[in-house]
C-alpha cells in the first residue's frame, strides 16, 4: 500500500508533538486522537475542545468523544479506555492495519495488537513532506524571524546603552549587566508580539565555547557575546532561529579574524545550497576553509574547540527537523528551509556564531533573515 493511502494514528497532545500539530493545525494541551482513513482527517474530541476544533481545527470530521463513552457504556464498558474508543472507531470504519509514528505510546499499542490491529511504526519522517515547505509554511517562518530580529534589537539596545566599568563590567542605571536580565529584556520583547521564547541563549566570553551554554552572570566589555534566539509562535506554532556575535567595547584582533572567517563560512553555504546539494559536502568545504584560515578544529586541552556542530538544520514546527547540513549529509531540496549557522569557539578568545534561514530553490536559495551582521557595539 502506498503511504499516501495509508491509514494513519496519531495519539498525543498538539502542543508538544510537532507532527500532531502539523496534522491538525490546532494547539491542544493534552492527548487526543486523530486517525486519516481513506483520504479524510479526524479527530476525537472531548467536551472541552469540540466546539472550538470545529472552528479551527484543519480536517474533514470532528467526533464526540463523550458520544463514543456513551455508546461504550451502554455495551458495557463502565470507564472506557482509549483502546476501547479505538476499538469501535476501527470496527466502525473496517479499518484493521494503521501506520503510527515512533513515538506512539507503547502500552496503548499492545493493547491494540491484543485485540489484533496490526499496528506499523513508521520511522520519523513520519509526515515526509514536512521537509518541503508550503509557501504559507515559509510566511509563518519569516514571521518567527521577524520576530526573533525585534528580541535581538532589544538586546542590541540595551548594550549600546550599557555603561563599561572599571572591571570591564557593564552596567545599565548603575547595576551590573546579566546575562539573565538581558535574556530578560529580549523575551520580554518576545512575548509582546504573542511569540514564545524558549532557552534563549545570551552567552559571553568563555562560556561562548559550549554553543548551547544559555549564559549567566556578568557580561563583560572586549568580549565575544552570543545571541541564538529562537521563539516560536502561540499561534502557527512555526520557530524563528537567528543568531548574532557582537562585543561591547573592542574585540581582539583574532577575534575579529574568526568573525570574518564565520562570515566567510556562510558566503561558501550560500554559493553551495541549492536543489540537489549534498549537506555533507557544504559542511567539509566550510571547515576546509576554516582550517586554512587558521582555525583548526580537533581537542585542545581537553576539549573540543573550532567549528564542532553542524553548519545547519531544517526549521518548522520543530526548532531542529530534517534536512541537516553536517558530516551525516542529506541532499537539500527545493523547499527546504534550512539554517546556516557555522561558528568558532576557542577558550581565552570567546566564540563567534552567525545564523541565518535560508529557502532553497531549484536555483540557489532565498535569505529570509534582515539582521544586519556587525560586531562592534
Amino acid at each position: 500500500m502506498s503511504k499516501s493511502k495509508e491509514s494513519l494514528l496519531i495519539v498525543s497532545a498538539s502542543e508538544g508533538d510537532a507532527n500532531m500539530l502539523y496534522a491538525t493545525a490546532f494547539f491542544a494541551p493534552d492527548p487526543f486522537v486523530f486517525f486519516k482513513h481513506r483520504g479524510r482527517k479526524y479527530m476525537v474530541m472531548s467536551d472541552l475542545e469540540i466546539d472550538r476544533a470545529k472552528k479551527q481545527a484543519e480536517v474533514d470530521h470532528v467526533l464526540s468523544l463523550s458520544l463514543y463513552h456513551s455508546e461504550l457504556r451502554k455495551n458495557g464498558k463502565q470507564n472506557p479506555t482509549t483502546a476501547d474508543l479505538l476499538e469501535r472507531i476501527f470496527r466502525e470504519k473496517r479499518m484493521n492495519r494503521v501506520a503510527v509514528p515512533a513515538n506512539f505510546p507503547t502500552l496503548l499499542a499492545d493493547e491494540l495488537r491484543a485485540r489484533r490491529f496490526v499496528l506499523q511504526v513508521r520511522q520519523d519522517p513520519f509526515f515526509p513532506e514536512r521537509e518541503r515547505k508550503r509557501a504559507d509554511e515559509v510566511r509563518k517562518i519569516r514571521d518567527s524571524l521577524r520576530v526573533a530580529e525585534l528580541g535581538l534589537e532589544a538586546g542590541i539596545q540595551t548594550l549600546k546603552r550599557a555603561r563599561i566599568g572599571r572591571d570591564r563590567d557593564l552596567y545599565i542605571s548603575g547595576s551590573r549587566l546579566t546575562s539573565e536580565r538581558l535574556k530578560t529584556i529580549v523575551n520580554t520583547s518576545i512575548m509582546a508580539q504573542g511569540w514564545v521564547p524558549s532557552h534563549t541563549i545570551i552567552s559571553s566570553g568563555d562560556q561562548c565555547c559550549d554553543p548551547h551554554h544559555e549564559g549567566s552572570g556578568s557580561i563583560k566589555a572586549h568580549s565575544s557575546i552570543i545571541f541564538d534566539i529562537f521563539p516560536r509562535s502561540q499561534k502557527t506554532g512555526y520557530f524563528g532561529d537567528l543568531s548574532r556575535t557582537v562585543v561591547r567595547g573592542r574585540a581582539s584582533e583574532r577575534l575579529k579574524e574568526a568573525y570574518g572567517t564565520v562570515q566567510a563560512g556562510q558566503e561558501v553555504a550560500y554559493r553551495m545550497i541549492r536543489h540537489g546539494a549534498n549537506g555533507k559536502e557544504i559542511h567539509q568545504k566550510i571547515l576546509a576553509l576554516f582550517e586554512q584560515r587558521g582555525f583548526p578544529t580537533g581537542k585542545i586541552g581537553g576539549r573540543m574547540q573550532g567549528f564542532f556542530h553542524g553548519t545547519g538544520h531544517g526549521l518548522g514546527l520543530d526548532i531542529h527537523e530534517p534536512p541537516r547540513i553536517s558530516p551525516s549529509g542529506a541532499i537539500l531540496r527545493a523547499g527546504h528551509v534550512v539554517t546556516v549557522e557555522p561558528g568558532l569557539y576557542y577558550i581565552g578568545m570567546g566564540g563567534v556564531r552567525l545564523e541565518d534561514v535560508v529557502l532553497v530553490t531549484k536555483n540557489g536559495n532565498r535569505n529570509l533573515t534582515r539582521a544586519p551582521q556587525f560586531l562592534e557595539i
